[in-house]
């Protein structure tokens, strides 16, 4: 399973979102800190979850920090996350 796939499978577990994507934007970061050959490095979430309507800013982060894993979350450089 790959890395993209991973994430997905652990927000759709942990927030039942209605809509969830993933994108790889390391090749965006070529040349840039923690840029990794091969990506994985730079991600994208865009979700829509209603178990985050009722959470400030910081608290939807940190739970989709918490959904997705510390294990995951420390082997990437950077996650940029759209909240619909």
């Amino acid at each position: 399973m790959s890395l993209a796939e991973q994430i997905k499978s652990r927000l759709e577990t942990g927030l039942n979102p209605e809509s969830v994507e993933v994108i790889d934007e390391s090749e965006q970061h070529i040349g840039h800190a923690g840029y990794q050959d091969g990506g994985e490095s730079h991600w994208r979430v865009i979700i829509k979850a209603s178990a985050l309507d009722d959470l400030t800013r910081v608290a939807r982060h940190r739970a989709i920090h918490s959904a997705i894993g510390a294990d995951i979350i420390g082997k990437i450089h950077a996650l940029a996350i759209d909240i619909r």
